[in-house]
């Protein structure tokens, strides 16, 4: 059974730091375009960052670029998403996706196959 569990959430102030976990069962994350994504409540879901392929292309949305960085330890079979400087407007259900390779993973006509339950971000004093 493919599966896709994050971890790593909770609440923060702002200019904190977390770091979600993405750990993959079922298949091999090397193999494909693995991302993270966000929703607010009333808000459209945003694609934050994504690895499109085994080579290590990455893609960072605008509103992350600098302050977040993904990463892949493939011996742990684990996407990670490094968040630094997190203001209130990063609050947010994080979920991470898996998807075809080779491709523009952050693309709006984009299609992720697999996704996790999510994991909720609170960014506040």
């Amino acid at each position: 059974q493919l599966q896709l569990v994050e971890s790593g959430g909770g609440l923060v102030q702002p200019g904190g730091s977390l770091r979600l976990s993405c750990a993959a069962s079922g298949f091999g994350l090397d193999n494909y375009a693995i991302g993270w994504l966000r929703q607010a409540p009333g808000k459209e879901r945003e694609g934050l960052s994504c690895i499109s392929s085994s080579d290590g292309t990455t893609y960072y949305a605008d509103s992350v670029k600098g302050r977040f960085t993904i990463s892949r330890d493939s011996a742990k079979n684990t996407v990670y998403l490094q968040m630094n400087s997190l203001k209130p407007e990063d609050t947010a259900t994080y979920y991470c996706a898996a998807g075809r390779p080779y491709y523009y993973c952050l693309g709006a006509r984009y299609e992720y196959d697999y996704w996790g339950q999510g994991t909720q971000v609170t960014v506040s004093s």
